[in-house]
C-alpha cells in the first residue's frame, strides 16, 4: 500500500479492504483500477463537507478536490457530466462546462438528481463508479496532483487517490482552465 502523506489525522486502508466506507458503485468501479493506488479513511460524516473536513482531520485544503455533477440542456434534451477541481477552486460551469456539453443552459443538478442517477450519497458523489456515458471532465490541476482526497461515494469515507489515476478514468477528460480560482 502507498504511504499517503496527505490524510492528516486519518488511518489510510487499501480501498477493496475496507468496501464498507464505498458506496456501491465504486466498490464494484475500484475492482477494475490498481487498489494499490487507492486509499480510504474513514470519517465522521457531519464532517464530510470538504472545510470541515479538512479541519478536523487536518488534511490539507489544497490536496483535496470536489466532484460536482453538471445538468446541461439543449433543445429538451439534458447531458449530465462531473466536474472534478481543487476545493480552492470553483468549476466554470457556465464556460467551459456548458461549451463542452453543447448546452444552452448548464447547472449543477439537483441534490435529489445526481444522487439517484449516481448512487451515491449527496457530499459523496466521486468520479469513480459515475455511470458509464458521462463524460468525467478533470482540472488540469487536479490530474497534475501527486495527491488528492476525493468522495467515496458516502459520507463516512474519503478516498485517496492520485491525479494520474483520476485522468486514467473510462471517459475521464483533463481540461486546462476548467476551474477557475475562489475570489
Amino acid at each position: 500500500m502507498r504511504n499517503w502523506t496527505i490524510s492528516g489525522t486519518l488511518t489510510v486502508h487499501p480501498a477493496d479492504q475496507r468496501t464498507d466506507l464505498l458506496a456501491e458503485p465504486v466498490a464494484k468501479a475500484l475492482t477494475t483500477l490498481d487498489g494499490e493506488q487507492v486509499g480510504v479513511v474513514e470519517i465522521d460524516p457531519e464532517l464530510a463537507d470538504t472545510a470541515a473536513f479538512c479541519e478536523a482531520y487536518s488534511a490539507p485544503l489544497t490536496a483535496s478536490a470536489n466532484c460536482v455533477i453538471v445538468a446541461g440542456k439543449r433543445a429538451g434534451e439534458v447531458r449530465y457530466a462531473a466536474a472534478l477541481v481543487l476545493a480552492t477552486t470553483r468549476a466554470d460551469v457556465n464556460g467551459v462546462i456548458k461549451r463542452r456539453l453543447d448546452a444552452r443552459k448548464a447547472s449543477f443538478a439537483p441534490m435529489d438528481e445526481a444522487v439517484e442517477l449516481t448512487g451515491m450519497a449527496y457530499g459523496g458523489i466521486t468520479p469513480v463508479g459515475l455511470p458509464a456515458d458521462w463524460p468525467i471532465l478533470i482540472d488540469k490541476a487536479v490530474a497534475d496532483s501527486p495527491e488528492l482526497i476525493i468522495g467515496s461515494g458516502v459520507r463516512n469515507g474519503k478516498l485517496l487517490v492520485t491525479g494520474e489515476l483520476l485522468a486514467s478514468l473510462p471517459n475521464a477528460e483533463v481540461i486546462e482552465g476548467l476551474a477557475k480560482p475562489v475570489a
